[in-house]
């Protein structure tokens, strides 16, 4: 008897990760041309920017990244002195990381960009379908917790 055959191309893990990978790289090219940054350091600036002080353990959480990957992306703020590191006062382990001036500048640079990148995206589809994709996606994140 033969095994079951799994089509990817229908699979909607495999439809939500190509979709998600494929936005994301179509927006990562308006941060790449304007400050020359990779999608984790995006995600870094990102996370800062909106939250203000995080440590590296609460970036990855926040931006589903393995902590090498945050661990890199500190790095190169840090080298280009968008982020500063700060030591906990309780614990000497924990470092709070927080933008500097010139981190927060090129992160409110970019939300107007951002927001209007998702206007673009979303006036590609009518409103039922806008709808529709906010309700999916509303119920998925309901209904699974991130791990």
């Amino acid at each position: 008897m033969e095994p079951d055959i799994l089509e990817l191309e229908s699979f909607l893990p495999y439809r939500l990760y190509r979709l998600a990978d494929t936005v994301s790289r179509e927006f990562s090219r308006i941060y790449k041309e304007r400050h020359g940054l990779t999608r984790p350091e995006w995600r870094t600036l990102s996370g800062l920017g909106e939250r203000g002080t995080m440590t590296a353990t609460e970036l990855g959480e926040q931006s589903a990244m393995h902590k090498t990957k945050v661990s890199r992306a500190v790095a190169e703020l840090e080298r280009r002195h968008w982020l500063t590191r700060m030591p906990d006062e309780k614990d000497r382990r924990v470092e709070h990381l927080v933008l500097t001036k010139a981190g927060l500048a090129a992160y409110r640079e970019m939300v107007p960009l951002a927001k209007a990148f998702e206007r673009e995206l979303l006036a590609r589809l009518n409103a039922e379908e806008r709808a529709a994709i906010a309700k999916g996606v509303a119920a998925l994140e309901g209904v699974i917790s991130p791990s």
